[in-house]
């Protein structure tokens, strides 16, 4: 082989090294950052995986908040109008937390079906609702024939 030839095949399969192992290292740390979406039916039917950390969210079932007096510790049911989470999270919950509205959880759904939030996020005003709550709220209606504004008063 000439030696131009043998010079460039190995700058050539040392970017190509170089480049995998940059798109690995890339692709490790999406893996540990990425957490995923579920609405509430995706979990009732076992689709969450148990003990990673993943999104939830939908609306807050009405008369479901139940507050720990002596702790932060608060409890309350998620719903998109077709199954319910129970959502347990330790801390202040933000301001725009009420019942009736949408919110998405971070955290990790146990071996017993309740989602331990470490992190609760509520929409910031009357109009906006996350995208995937959206879309879960969407799907749901769509399978139970209902209108979102009966399915919501009920909730």
């Amino acid at each position: 082989m000439h030696p131009v030839r043998k010079k460039r095949l190995l700058v050539i399969t040392a970017i190509v090294l170089i480049l995998s192992a940059a798109v690995g290292l890339v692709m490790y740390a999406l893996q540990q950052n990425i957490n995923l979406f579920f609405s509430p039916s995706q979990i009732a039917m076992g689709e969450a995986p148990l003990n990673v950390i993943i999104r939830a969210g939908g609306m807050v079932v009405k008369g479901s908040v139940k507050r720990n007096s002596d702790t932060l510790a608060v409890a309350f049911d998620v719903t998109d109008f077709q199954y319910k989470v129970t959502i347990e999270y330790r801390g202040i919950l933000p301001d725009l937390f009420r019942e009736g509205q949408g919110i998405v959880a971070q955290g990790k759904l146990n071996n017993d079906g309740v989602f331990e939030a470490t992190e609760v996020l509520a929409k910031h005003d009357e109009k906006y609702m996350p995208p995937e709550i959206t879309e879960a709220l969407k799907n749901a209606q769509r399978s139970t024939g209902e209108s979102a504004e009966s399915v919501q008063s009920t909730y």
